[in-house]
């Protein structure tokens, strides 16, 4: 059986990182996570994740920053990255905004940290095809 993918949840929440972690280990996700984007670029480099979900408003380094810095790098630049907002974020405007202001960044795309459970697995699955 092939090993599951790995996840990389960066987010200065605590709270979200235990409640969304847990639901991606009970989808059949490996998981880590980082409280910092800092921490989020070392744990990428040596974890080489499937997938890091990417807070983008975060103490010291922000998100956006973080993206920047793991495109920039050849050991991490294909590694697929998500940013997590909150409501309308990332500029509070429409999908058609949002989407390209993550790939500007070289994001995948965007997740709504406020979508149910559920529907948050379902788009990490689908980011991962």
């Amino acid at each position: 059986m092939a090993e599951q993918p790995l996840v990389l949840i960066v987010d200065d929440e605590p709270d979200f990182l235990e409640i969304f972690g847990t639901k991606l280990q009970t989808a059949g996700f490996r998981v880590e996570t980082a409280l910092s984007a800092e921490e989020g670029i070392g744990k990428a480099k040596n974890l080489k994740p499937d997938l890091i979900l990417m807070d983008i408003k975060m103490p010291g380094t922000s998100g956006a920053e973080a993206m920047l810095k793991l495109k920039e790098d050849p050991e991490t630049r294909d590694i697929k990255t998500v940013f997590l907002t909150n409501l309308g974020e990332p500029r509070e405007v429409g999908p058609d905004v949002s989407d390209r202001f993550s790939k500007e960044f070289g994001a995948a795309g965007y997740i709504k940290k406020t979508e149910d459970l559920d529907t948050l697995v379902e788009k990490v699955r689908a980011y991962l095809k």
